[in-house]
């Protein structure tokens, strides 16, 4: 069964940074979600094998998602954290191929989901 592991999470002050990371293998899509307690599971950024991205509205010019493909490695650098963005942050994959401009935060289009990485930001 394909799991994936994410790490990085944390604890960190409002206005401070973490960097989540995730192994990825043989994926063309890729992405991170997060959910809030009595929330429902939000789409954050996504990622294609062409390197195309999109991200979540509130997260966009704070959070930048990257793939280093040496590494197998997908990560979320997220910056100028808020307390709004305390929730546990999960890493996602999928293997059937799309366009390279298709780039939708959808948790319907990954199949693979990791257990989760908790991040908490304090005010």
């Amino acid at each position: 069964q394909v799991q994936l592991v994410e790490s990085g999470g944390g604890s960190v002050q409002a206005g401070g940074s973490l960097r989540l990371s995730c192994v990825v293998s043989g994926y063309t899509y890729m992405g991170w979600f997060r959910q809030a307690p009595g929330k429902e599971r939000e789409g954050v950024a996504v990622i294609n094998s062409s390197g195309s991205t999109s991200y979540k509205v509130s997260v966009a010019g704070r959070f930048t998602i990257s793939l280093d493909n040496a590494k197998n490695t997908l990560y979320l650098q997220m910056n100028r954290l808020k307390p709004e963005d305390t929730a546990m942050y999960y890493c996602a994959a999928d293997r059937r191929p799309r366009a390279s401009g298709y780039v939708v935060l959808s948790p319907q289009e990954f199949d693979y989901w990791g257990q989760g990485t908790q991040v908490t930001v304090s005010s």
